[in-house]
């Protein structure tokens, strides 16, 4: 992925279950938030408005 496409990022967050995950990457171009899970090893992803819907932004 071109660095032009993405922006690496380093928040936390919580989900509408109240599991923390970590946003790594924003993608410009396919409008996704890309982030993690602990325990779980694949990089997850939601499109923007969906991720703006159901996360809620941590401070750690």
């Amino acid at each position: 992925m071109s660095s032009s496409q993405s922006t690496e990022l380093d928040r936390y967050y919580t989900d509408w279950r109240g599991v923390q995950v970590h946003v790594i990457r924003w993608d410009r171009i396919e409008r996704q938030v890309i982030f993690t899970r602990e325990g779980y090893p694949h990089e997850c992803m939601q499109p923007l408005e969906r991720f703006k819907e159901k996360f809620k932004r941590v401070d750690v």
